[in-house]
């Protein structure tokens, strides 16, 4: 009977070892293929990002203060970020009128050195102003909304221009994430007006690769994290509130006394016709020269045009009175 039972305890000892010697060659060969294939889905940031922003609950990331690092897009650029995490220079205190921009990575000079954005090209050419760059990479208008209420009291600006990316700046604000990686805040409209909802901003896949070792190793165990993710923070998709958002800023703005006009990358006729309707000073930038792929930003020349057609608005609405001629 003992010899019985000794038998049959080796032999689930067996069943039990042969299983997970099956296992560990099946996750062995799932790790090398996964290796292999190097999907794009399961990589960690690009080189470099993670020493560029950091995670940030309300807005789901913000550059690093006071960094200064080289990223590259098209081209390797050099890329410092001040105390407040602009990519600006450090301002002073001193008492003079103040213009922000708030935008995205065509604002924050993308595949563009620092002296070739058109915020620096406007900065020498109007010395009697204060420029501050408040453009933060793969913004939508709601975190950018959201980044102005947060940095109002340190910069207080008389003007503020908001940048459009008529590219993609109505499908970043209808979602939760951003190309299916870190996640964001998000607007939903009611009849009542609206309200900002994912904050605090769920983790990304990406933030767990980095905090977990094994993550970090091991592509098996990031295809766990990826599905655990997925699973606890689903995609969301809601209306366009672009123009609402816009409304909300403007009026954010004028309840402070400061002005508020906008750029548009492209024209876009449906923007066109609110920004008119609402009495909106406005300009675009049809024909500014760009980069051929990952994002098309502008080149050195495309700055330049758009610093012209920015000043250009500036002295059609008073802010910029123009030379008096020869």
């Amino acid at each position: 009977m003992a010899n019985r039972s000794a038998r049959a305890a080796n032999g689930w000892l067996r069943a039990v070892a042969t299983q997970l010697l099956i296992v560990a060659i099946a996750l062995g060969v799932a790790e090398i293929v996964l290796r292999v294939i190097d999907l794009r889905y399961l990589r960690t940031y690009r080189v470099g990002a993670d020493r560029v922003y950091n995670y940030d609950a309300e807005l789901g990331w913000f550059p690093v203060p006071n960094s200064d690092v080289t990223f590259t897009g098209i081209r390797t650029i050099k890329v410092r970020h001040n105390s407040l995490g602009l990519r600006d220079i450090e301002h002073d205190t001193a008492p003079k009128p103040t213009i922000a921009f708030v935008g995205d990575s065509f604002v924050w000079g993308y595949d563009a050195e620092q002296n070739e954005r058109f915020t620096e090209l406007l900065r020498a050419r109007m010395p009697e102003h204060r420029i501050v760059n408040a453009g933060v990479t793969a913004y939508g208008t709601d975190q950018e909304y959201l980044t102005l209420r947060r940095l109002w009291d340190r910069i207080k600006p008389n003007v503020v221009v908001l940048m459009v990316c008529v590219d993609n700046d109505r499908k970043d604000n209808t979602v939760n994430t951003r190309n299916d990686g870190p996640y964001k805040p998000y607007y939903v409209m009611s009849q009542s007006g609206g309200e900002f909802k994912g904050m605090p901003v769920p983790w990304s896949r990406h933030l767990y690769f980095a905090d977990n070792w094994l993550a970090r190793n091991s592509w098996v165990v990031r295809v766990a994290v990826s599905a655990y993710v997925l699973l606890v923070n689903p995609p969301i998709t809601v209306p366009d509130p672009t123009e609402r958002l816009i409304g909300l800023m403007r009026q954010f703005v004028e309840a402070r006394e400061a002005k508020f006009l906008v750029g548009l990358q492209l024209r876009e006729p449906q923007l066109e016709a609110f920004l008119t309707a609402q009495k909106i000073p406005y300009t675009s930038f049809d024909g500014a020269e760009h980069e051929r792929g990952d994002g098309d930003h502008w080149t050195p020349n495309g700055h330049q045009l758009v610093a012209e057609r920015l000043f250009k608005l500036f002295s059609e609405t008073g802010i910029e009175t123009p030379p008096p001629p020869h």
